[in-house]
This record gives structure tokens, C-alpha cells and sequence, in this order.
């Protein structure tokens, strides 16, 4: 029988976050614990695997404690235990299973696994209450750029994708290119703050055939290729403008492919989820573009667009409510494509 009011531990541990909340209902955050990684990895320019599964063995009680204890709650109060299973880091992924299933199993409570992309879209849920299925979210973090139509809860059809580099991936290869270090899409977002967006003219990708895909190698190829030639003539280059041009590069090819999609599909309601969601210029473009066409937005807080586990515990209650439950064999799968199980 389930309970009219639904308490979901959730925990996230799929690259270099470790974190764990309690959710209520799917769309009440009792609390959203997160043990970030960012100092320990940048000093390498980027993740590494290893170190991050090691990080997230030491953190993940600390935080799972810390999100019970700041929702005022017990383990035993809890209607269920939800996990990440996939997609990410494969050892990364197997620390957060392995201790949800352990949870779940001494406390006597259901398991429920949730795809990490599916999370990052019900985000959305946790501030916006009157915000419903069907709509179109656009997924841009440093492994995704998807276009994914939500039918219904649970339901999912990817319409557009990237054909190579992730929005976020291209974000921090450029940021590195031009000296701003790791994690690139923050500090390129500061940067271009200073600069012009127009001071280099940088391609916009299309696939012909396929109007809701994505390619970002090329651009990256341009700004790394304007980089050399502009060192080799000896000619100093304004970061604050490349960071600028760059961005207004991207920016605009996310948001008119998701504009374009959305008028084509007849949908009114327009989601933006995952970490480079919260790239100011992509927050303020998207939000001009449907006020224009009389489309409704809905943008997660920053915090919510990072990887955190609300947005599991959100996601994980509309599995269970419709009685879908994890075996005691779940495991982690780090390729997981959305819509799988």
C-alpha cells in the first residue's frame, strides 16, 4: 500500500558530486546535501575517475548523515531508497549503488534506480509545482546535449543530439585553450561577462537532414585554429572577447534548435536541465526567445542544475508511484540510454 506522503533518500554519485537528499512528494526538497570534488580535480584539468570513486567511498555517509539530519529525519521514516545507476563514471556509479542497496536492504525498503538524465529534467519539478508533462527539455551538461520531448512521467523521446562534443565538453576544452583552467563553463561564463560577443564571428553547425542535432567540434576547431593563427602573426588576443564570441556561438545554436523544435512539435512549455543550464547568456537567451514566441520557460536554480540529488529524489518518485522498484542485482551501467531500464 503506498503512503499518501512520499519520503525519497536519494543519492547521486555519478562523476565528481557526492551527494544525498530527501524528498518529499517529488517536488519538496527537505533537504540537498552536496560534497564537491572541483578542488581535488583541478589541478588536473579535469576529472579523474579514479580519484573521484576513491572521494565519493570517503564522503557518502558523511552526506547521506547530513541530508537525514537536516531534513530532521530518520533512515527508517524514509518511503524509499533512490540511486543514480547510469550514466557516468562506471566507478563512481558503483559507490553510490552499492551503498543505496545496502541502505535499502538493512532498513527493509524499496529500491528505486534512476537514470542520471532523467533527473536532471525533473529538476524542473522541484520550483515549478504547476509545471506537467508533455513539454521539451533541452539537457546540456559536460557529457549531454540532448533535445528530449517528456510525454509523460517516465516517458521520453530524444529528438536531437549532439553528433560529437557535449555543449559542456566544448565549454571546457576552450577554457583550457585559452588559460581559464577547469571547470571551463563557469569561468568562460565569467570571462565573457567583459567581452564582446561579436568581436569573432565563430560557425553555427546544422546537420543536413537533421534540424534537432548538434555539433560543437567544428567550433571548436575554429576557436582553436583563430588561436594559432592570431600567436603565430603575433597578434594578442582578448580573452574576454573569445570567451564572449565563443559562447554567443553555442548560445545561439541551443536555443534556436530548441525554439525551432518546439514550434515544429506544437509544445508550449520549454525545459532547460544540466550543468551548462545555468550559463547566464544560455539563461537569458532562452528566456527572450520564449517570451517572443509566447512559449513558457521553465529554468532550474543553478543549484539544481549542477548534478545533486534532489533532482533523483524527484525523478524517483514518479518511478515508484507507478510501482516500478529495483532488484537487489541493480548495478551500475555507464552508458545507460535515456528510456532504458
Amino acid at each position: 500500500m503506498i503512503k499518501d506522503e512520499v519520503y525519497i533518500l536519494a543519492i547521486e554519485s555519478s562523476c565528481d558530486e557526492t551527494a544525498a537528499a530527501v524528498v518529499k512528494n517529488g517536488r519538496e526538497v527537505l533537504s540537498n546535501v552536496i560534497s564537491s570534488q572541483i578542488a581535488l580535480h583541478t589541478q588536473y584539468g579535469g576529472v579523474v575517475p579514479e580519484l573521484a570513486s576513491r572521494k565519493h567511498i570517503e564522503k557518502i555517509n558523511q552526506v547521506i548523515e547530513a541530508a537525514l539530519s537536516e531534513a530532521g529525519m530518520a533512515l527508517d521514516q524514509m518511503t524509499a531508497i533512490a540511486v543514480t545507476y547510469g550514466p557516468g563514471l562506471v566507478g563512481a556509479l558503483l559507490v553510490g549503488v552499492a551503498e543505496a542497496k545496502a541502505l535499502a536492504y538493512g532498513a527493509g525498503l524499496p529500491l528505486v534506480g534512476v537514470h542520471h538524465i532523467e533527473g536532471h529534467i525533473s529538476a524542473n519539478f522541484l520550483e515549478h509545482p504547476d509545471l506537467e508533462p508533455p513539454l521539451l527539455c533541452l539537457v546540456v551538461s559536460g557529457g549531454h546535449t540532448h533535445l528530449v520531448i517528456m510525454k509523460d512521467y517516465g516517458e521520453f523521446e530524444i529528438i536531437g543530439r549532439t553528433r560529437d562534443d557535449a555543449a559542456g565538453e566544448a565549454f571546457d576544452k576552450v577554457a583550457r585553450a585559452i588559460g581559464l583552467g577547469y571547470p571551463g563553463g563557469p569561468k568562460i561564463d565569467m570571462a565573457a561577462r567583459e567581452g564582446n560577443p561579436h568581436a569573432m564571428e565563430f560557425p553555427r553547425a546544422k546537420i543536413e537532414g537533421s534540424p534537432y542535432d548538434f555539433s560543437f567540434s567544428g567550433l571548436k576547431s575554429a576557436v582553436l585554429n583563430f588561436l594559432n593563427h592570431e600567436k603565430m602573426a603575433g597578434n594578442e588576443v582578448s580573452r574576454a572577447d573569445l570567451a564572449a564570441s565563443f559562447q554567443n556561438a553555442v548560445v545561439d545554436v541551443l536555443v534556436c534548435h530548441t525554439i525551432f523544435a518546439a514550434k515544429e512539435h506544437g509544445i508550449r512549455k520549454i525545459a532547460i536541465a544540466g550543468g551548462v543550464a545555468s550559463n547566464t547568456a544560455l539563461r537569458a537567451a532562452m528566456a527572450a526567445a520564449c517570451e517572443k514566441e509566447g512559449i513558457q520557460l521553465y529554468r532550474p536554480s543553478p543549484i539544481f542544475c549542477t548534478d545533486n540529488a534532489a533532482m533523483i529524489g524527484a525523478a524517483a518518485y514518479y518511478e515508484y508511484k507507478k510501482g516500478v522498484r529495483s532488484g537487489w542485482d541493480l548495478n551500475a551501467v555507464p552508458n545507460l540510454k535515456l528510456g532504458e531500464r
